[in-house]
């Protein structure tokens, strides 16, 4: 795979993530579930860039 690929993989995915999180905002549930599906979003996000990155 060549390094550009590579970057636009990686950009898509951070912004597929961010795009989960505004979300995840706007559904109408109460704070501790929001905070909750926060976590999930953010921990899938960093973990899918991180394995798409080979690191596991």
């Amino acid at each position: 795979m060549t390094i550009i690929s590579s970057i636009i993989i990686s950009i898509l995915i951070t912004g597929l993530a961010l795009l989960v999180l505004y979300l995840v905002q706007k559904l109408p549930i109460d704070s501790t579930m929001k905070q909750m599906a926060q976590i999930v979003a953010v921990v899938v996000g960093v973990v899918s860039l991180l394995s798409y990155l080979d690191v596991f």
